[in-house]
């Protein structure tokens, strides 16, 4: 039962860190490109080639957490932050095809 919570607290952390990362993923390349962030918004939002794009660098934040439970051996904690990012991988090959 405890192994279930943590892999869902993985899960959670994981979600959160994207939700947190990918506005932010936007604005650094808003930043970089001179360009404002509605522009960037709009092609995550409208242009499946480049939804895609961004969710996978908005996904790279969870490495921390990944080796950050690993490296305290919570195994399913580690576990869920990387079954969240896999939850990704089907809806980044649906929206590229």
């Amino acid at each position: 039962m405890n192994q279930s919570k943590d892999t869902l607290l993985g899960m959670l952390v994981g979600f959160g860190t994207l939700i947190i990362s990918l506005p932010l993923v936007l604005l650094i390349l808003s930043l970089a490109y001179s360009y404002e962030f509605g522009y960037f918004w709009n092609q995550f939002t409208s242009y499946s080639v480049y939804t895609s794009k961004y969710l996978s660098l908005a996904c790279l934040p969870n490495l921390f957490w990944f080796y950050f439970f690993l490296n305290r051996e919570r195994w399913a904690r580690a576990r869920g932050v990387i079954f969240s990012v896999l939850v990704l991988v089907p809806y980044a090959i649906y929206v590229n095809f």
